[in-house]
């Protein structure tokens, strides 16, 4: 099976592909699709995660790839909101619709109905204009007055492509998650190849080396074994301290385990800690449940590569949390990160302040 790799070792590799060893001096578009996406629940999310990964990243780069058209907010991987590059929305929709239409089946209210004509009239109504969905349901409903608004909206957020139209995703805009779809949006229609080996690929370069286990975990599709015995001849393979085995690329990074690794700080829902089913290589199983509980992410930060607390901005003010006790070398070094942080997203601020609360 190949060599041992322990969890060390798994970190700096992890951290290496996600550009979290040093800063990358990339654009943010070759970045995102690199990452293979980033999540997009938090609008603001995808502007942090760029920042501690990109040498010089400023907010107008991405917004200004929103606002073109050359990145879009798309539901993708694991059935969740991710921002991606146009390339990649038209290349890895149709490898993640079965998870997405997965999310029918659990609609309460659908015996009966004929799904293909709810989804052909809802098509017509949002590429008519961009509508929320509390705004589509009632329409749809309509034309189905027996049945509940919301589940018509969610049958045709399920199926068809949709994309999330500016200004939501702008850079500290609110404004309501309107949607369109895909081709009514780009001009452009989805590749025709809903096979997942590309994507898989991709992944073990942005998150590699991993387990089938770790693949279904972060893109949500069944039947990946199958997928990756039919990969093997382009892949090497390792195994982790458990005896799993680990598939990787030819020439991924792979770094000492004894790499220094930088303090940096994470958006919520960064796919970092998200796209394996063994996390326990950059967070701790007992700490697991305090950057994620019901549903929701919790803004993270990492020493010596792992996962140590939760941080939170209140204007000028970045609050940070540990999970224990710092020694005075991380909290100085996350001190002078955080004011860099500060200086991103609270440049309005008249002061800035970082402060350190009792670990929780």
């Amino acid at each position: 099976m190949g060599t041992i790799l322990g969890r060390r070792a798994l970190n700096r590799a992890l951290l290496a592909r996600q550009l979290l060893l040093r800063r990358a001096r990339l654009p943010a578009a070759d970045a995102i699709e690199h990452l293979v996406g980033m999540q997009g629940q938090a609008p603001n999310a995808p502007y942090h995660g760029l920042w501690t990964r990109l040498a010089g990243f400023r907010h107008e780069e991405l917004s200004t790839l929103i606002s073109e058209r050359l990145a879009v907010r798309i539901t993708l991987m694991r059935g969740t909101l991710h921002l991606v590059t146009v390339r990649d929305a038209l290349r890895l929709r149709p490898s993640t619709q079965q998870v997405l239409e997965r999310g029918v089946q659990r609609i309460r209210g659908l015996a009966g109905l004929d799904l293909d004509e709810v989804v052909k009239a809802g098509r017509a109504l949002l590429e008519e204009r961009p509508r929320t969905f509390a705004e589509l349901g009632p329409l749809l409903q309509e034309l189905w007055p027996d049945r509940d608004a919301v589940a018509l909206a969610r049958v045709v957020r399920w199926v068809v492509p949709l994309v999330q139209v500016p200004p939501r995703g702008l850079w500290r805009t609110k404004a309501p998650a309107a949607h369109t779809t895909v081709e009514s949006w780009l001009g452009l229609e989805l590749a025709g190849d809903p096979a997942p080996d590309e994507a898989l690929l991709r992944y073990l370069g942005a998150f590699g080396p991993a387990t089938v286990q770790d693949m279904r975990a972060w893109s949500g599709v069944a039947g990946l074994r199958e997928v990756v015995d039919r990969l093997r001849p382009r892949l090497r393979t390792f195994a982790d301290e458990r005896g799993n085995e680990l598939f990787d690329l030819p020439d991924a990074p792979l770094p000492d385990q004894d790499t220094p690794a930088p303090v940096r700080f994470l958006p919520d829902f960064d796919n970092l800690v998200l796209s394996h089913a063994d996390r326990t290589r950059v967070v701790a199983e007992e700490h697991r449940g305090r950057i994620m509980a019901n549903g929701v992410g919790r803004p993270s930060f990492l020493v010596d590569g792992f996962v140590a607390g939760t941080w939170k901005l209140e204007k000028g003010r970045l609050l940070v949390r540990p999970f224990v006790p710092l020694a005075a070398a991380h909290r100085a070094a996350l001190a002078e990160e955080g004011g860099r942080l500060l200086a991103f997203a609270a440049a309005e601020a008249a002061d800035h302040d970082v402060r350190f609360l009792p670990p929780e």
